[in-house]
């Protein structure tokens, strides 16, 4: 008795476009979105007035040296434009519920994945061998 070669479902033309077009879709929110939210956290346009009341910094009110200021002008930067980048400190403080929630449903994907991949395997498993 000879057994036919295992031949796997074929996925259409439409769902592979619609994947395709999905998976582009969630890449380009996932490398826009840090900058959403730091337009989310921009300062408005009330304290853009207020710190124009302000003196004008220098690069060495700034902390920077000839060699920074040279490459900070590379970059096309004045003092009074890489002063917003140099004085916007990162915050490093943890939200200990925030990471935790992260964590969980990190950990309840993974056992999802896990899950439905142990019910794929056992579905190409019947396929291959159950006839």
């Amino acid at each position: 008795m000879a057994k036919t070669p295992y031949a796997p479902p074929e996925q259409g033309a439409l769902g592979m476009v619609i994947d395709a077009l999905l998976i582009l879709a969630l890449v380009f929110v996932s490398l826009s979105a840090p900058l959403w939210v730091a337009q989310l956290r921009a300062p408005s346009t009330s304290a853009a007035v207020a710190s124009a009341d302000a003196p004008k910094p220098t690069w060495e009110s700034l902390g920077q040296n000839a060699v920074m200021a040279a490459q900070w002008e590379k970059l096309g930067k004045d003092p009074s434009a890489a002063a917003v980048i140099i004085n916007n400190r990162f915050d490093y403080a943890v939200n200990p519920v925030k990471l935790g929630l992260t964590a969980a449903l990190l950990v309840i994907y993974y056992f999802f994945m896990l899950r439905i991949s142990e019910r794929e395997y056992r579905e190409v498993i019947a396929e291959k061998f159950d006839r």
